[in-house]
């Protein structure tokens, strides 16, 4: 019987224990009888217009936003390159240019 190579390292050093399969390079450990898919775990963001949106890209935002705490604004139209998506309310991790880092609502940009 041939065992898969390991998902996490694509190690082929992978043995059986029980109901398991386990990595020895990596020592990570795997049930080969559940789903191999991440689909729960992938976070899916999607900008104003429906479009997904994925770590690296670069987005547009379609409204004035106030920065909290101060009296700079975020115009409509501002550009930002190179986001970071991440779970919470503010869901996209960046920096814009002239201002610094910031948390934006995916509502409130599109896919440039």
């Amino acid at each position: 019987m041939s065992l898969p190579n390991c998902p996490a390292c694509n190690g082929e050093y992978v043995y059986q224990d029980g109901a398991l399969l386990i990595c020895p390079e990596c020592a990570h450990e795997w049930n080969p009888n559940e789903a191999a898919t991440d689909d729960e775990d992938t976070l899916v963001i999607k900008d104003a217009h429906g479009s997904p949106l994925a770590d690296g890209d670069t987005i547009t935002v379609i409204k004035d936003l106030k920065i909290k705490g101060t009296s700079q604004v975020v115009k409509v139209g501002t550009r930002v390159k190179n986001i970071r998506l991440v779970g919470g309310d503010h869901d996209i991790d960046c920096k814009i240019d002239g201002i610094g880092p910031m948390k934006l609502k995916s509502e409130f940009v599109k896919k440039a």
